[in-house]
């Protein structure tokens, strides 16, 4: 077998989910393998399991020696908007407010494809540098920034979804499409980028507030003339942003009634936020299949409310989990669970550390109906991988020394990790960062 750029073999302990486990004592959902390896050619996975088992398959092939390192699924961050990444700790307000005076005047610089690129290229770095290979986001409303969103992903062979948002009323004018112009311009953006390489396409209404009755009818349009596309939106977020909405709409029945009415709802629409529901408005989640997105830090950050991760998982919700940058405080799916942790626990609601880390790789997978290709480290996935070192700090270092199982080990991580923990990242199994060779020592036991 002739090595080539296009193979490696990686080597290191290896974490993958093929369901969710509640706890530890769900060996049937996970596959954690000690001394284990990874064959990638073509950028997807070949082969997964015991190095002595994989290693003959891979004669010839470069060895990337990750031990003791956990090797995991890269991880998904299913809501985030990319022309925030200036706005990210900005001081002090609640929703409204905090839009009003930093986010929309910072994305009306995305007008301008020069910036767009720039900041696009910044947005990839982070989220990579973060251990996140797949994300959901949305654009301004500029044209501009969803093409500088997407030609930046083909250049890195990313697997991204996202759109330029639509809103026509509400914000400033430098802000503003049309009912029309919303309509015609993400049309162009679907058949240019939906489909395209590992590109998906999100149609994405910001929210009901930005957007008029004929806004959301055309988003409604759109999404049946391309049922294959995602609908990403926000709900329920913030009490006077609830009672905004129902001004502007006061014959929905309640907030989830406005984009039910247009057709907007099904198991591709991306719901963040989704706080403060009712019963009615779950009932729908339940029966369209439509997702509730978790965003902890920003939630906390402008003291919106706690999510109830528990009652909606026992409405048979599927909901996914996020960053939020910018209102999000932190890039890092690590610190998203940290702080969804804290929510949970406040609701007495658990989150063991083997279903936090499927959260964030295969569960979210599953809540973009991907989990075929992304999520997890089967053969035949796409090769996208997030090495991770559990003593990357010294207070990391020091914990770790009184750890005895994978479970403690993954919660150290989810508690005290961040970039630093990031030790590789491969997407489409290209290595992203240079590092240097760590040498082997021995680690914890399963």
């Amino acid at each position: 077998m002739t090595a080539t750029p296009q193979k490696k073999l990686l080597r290191g302990r290896v974490l993958s989910f093929t369901a969710e486990p509640l706890d530890h004592r769900d060996t049937d959902a996970y596959r954690y393998i000690e001394d284990g390896a990874l064959l990638i050619e073509g950028g997807r996975i070949a082969a997964m399991g015991a190095y002595e088992d994989v290693a003959p398959q891979a004669a010839g092939v470069p060895v990337v020696d990750h031990r003791p390192h956990l090797l995991m699924p890269g991880f998904i961050d299913t809501h985030m908007h990319f022309p925030q990444v200036q706005v990210i700790a900005s001081w002090g307000d609640q929703l409204l407010d905090w839009l009003n005076n930093y986010t929309f005047p910072e994305e009306t610089r995305f007008f301008a494809p020069e910036h767009s690129a720039a900041m696009a290229r910044r947005f990839y770095d982070l989220i990579v540098g973060h251990g996140t290979t797949t994300a959901v986001a949305f654009c301004s409303v500029h044209k501009t920034s969803a093409e500088a969103y997407f030609e930046e992903a083909a250049r890195r062979d990313m697997r991204m979804i996202g759109g330029k948002v639509m809103m026509d009323r509400n914000a400033p004018d430098a802000l503003r499409d049309t009912a029309q112009a919303g309509y015609d311009e993400t049309k162009e953006l679907i058949a240019k980028w939906h489909g395209r390489g590992r590109a998906l396409y999100a149609v994405s209404p910001r929210f009901a507030i930005t957007s008029t009755p004929e806004q959301l009818e055309m988003a409604g349009t759109l999404m049946a003339e391309h049922p294959e596309c995602y609908m990403q939106t926000h709900l329920s977020e913030n009490h006077d942003e609830i009672a905004f909405t129902k001004e502007l709409y006061p014959d929905a029945p309640d907030y989830l009634g406005v984009y039910e009415k247009y057709g907007l709802l099904s198991d591709k629409a991306l719901l963040g936020h989704a706080i403060h529901l009712e019963q009615r408005e779950i009932d729908v989640m339940t029966s369209t299949g439509a997702k509730p997105v978790f965003c902890p830090t920003s939630n906390l950050f402008l003291g919106s409310g706690l999510f109830d991760d528990g009652g909606l998982r026992d409405s048979g919700i599927t909901n996914a989990i996020a960053t939020d940058i910018g209102a999000g405080t932190s890039y890092s799916m690590l610190q998203t669970l940290n702080e969804g942790y804290k929510i949970l626990q406040l609701q007495g609601q658990k989150l063991h550390p083997l279903r936090a880390f499927h959260w964030i790789t295969r569960g979210n997978a599953v809540a973009l109906g991907l989990e075929d290709k992304i999520g997890t480290l089967e053969a035949g996935t796409e090769a996208d991988v997030v090495v991770l070192n559990a003593r990357a700090t010294a207070a990391m270092e020091l914990r770790m020394e009184r750890a005895e199982s994978l479970s403690e080990e993954l919660f150290i991580l989810q508690m005290l990790g961040d970039d630093r923990s990031v030790d590789q990242v491969y997407v489409a199994g290209k290595a992203q960062k240079s590092v240097p060779d760590q040498g082997y020592s021995p680690s914890v036991a399963a």
